[in-house]
Parts: structure tokens; sequence; C-alpha cells
């Protein structure tokens, strides 16, 4: 019994000396696309069903909101060491009564700090002592931040 092979010594692809099968170069997206959108089915139907507590019919109220996020105020110290409060000037020794004024007698309202580059830290920990000892627990210390660079992360 004879047989003939054909060009390439009966190798399909004629007489290149490759293999049936070459590695594709391409990634196939539609699997991924399948599993996601049955993974997007499976969380729309479950996402409802996880919420948790029992509905209620909670009553309406005028009250305002209790974390009304109100305007801070600023305590200022000049390079000669002189003290303002907003535009106003102030001495320390009134300075805690006319924060209390201002706050409306507020413990929680947030006072800002803002001291020269140029005054001794010994000024700024005095003042900041002070208000702290007036029975505010919101104070805080402000800075520039240099040119050119953004806020930290």
């Amino acid at each position: 019994m004879a047989m003939t092979l054909g060009p390439g010594g009966g190798r399909r692809g004629g007489g290149r000396g490759r293999g049936r099968y070459r590695p594709m170069s391409e990634i196939n997206v539609t699997p991924l696309v399948d599993v996601m959108l049955v993974l997007l089915i499976i969380f729309m139907v479950t996402a409802p069903l996880m919420t948790s507590g029992v509905n209620v019919d909670l009553p309406k109220t005028d009250a305002s909101q209790v974390n009304a996020d109100t305007k801070p105020i600023t305590v200022t110290i000049k390079a000669d060491g002189s003290l303002y409060m907003g535009d106003d000037a102030v001495t320390t020794d009134e300075l805690v009564a006319k924060l209390q004024d201002a706050s409306k007698n507020d413990p929680t309202h947030r006072i800002f700090v803002r001291g020269d580059q140029h005054i001794d830290y010994g000024r700024v920990m005095e003042v900041m002592g002070r208000i702290t000892s007036g029975g505010f627990t919101h104070v805080a210390l402000l800075a520039e931040q240099p040119a050119g660079q953004g806020p930290a992360r």
C-alpha cells in the first residue's frame, strides 16, 4: 500500500517547519467580561438584602443640626506681640472674655491661633495656654504652605 505525502512531508502549513498551534499574542477579554457581569448581578441582588436594622418611621423636627459647622474665631499674634481677635485689637487679660462672648460660651467652638514667624514661641504658647485655661477645647495653630507645595497627604 502506497501513500503519498503532501508538500512538507505531511505537515500542514507547508514546509515552514512550524507546528499547528502558535501562541496567541492577544488577551481574550470575553471570559473576563462574562465573569464581571455575573458578579455585578449577584451584588445587585444581594446588596438590598444585606441592610441591617428595623424599618421605623422617624419623627419630624425643626431642631438645628448637632454638627452645625460654625465659622472659627481667629486670634492673631503680630511680630510686636500684640493680639488681635479677628480685626480687633485685644489685650491678653481680656482675650478669654471676648472669646467667650464671640463663641456664646461654647467651649467646643473652634479657635485658630496665627502667630508671626518672628515672634517668640513662648508668646504663642502663653496665648494658647490662656485660651485653653478659659475652657476652650478646640484650639489649633495655623501655618502657611511653602510656595509650590500642596497639602501633606
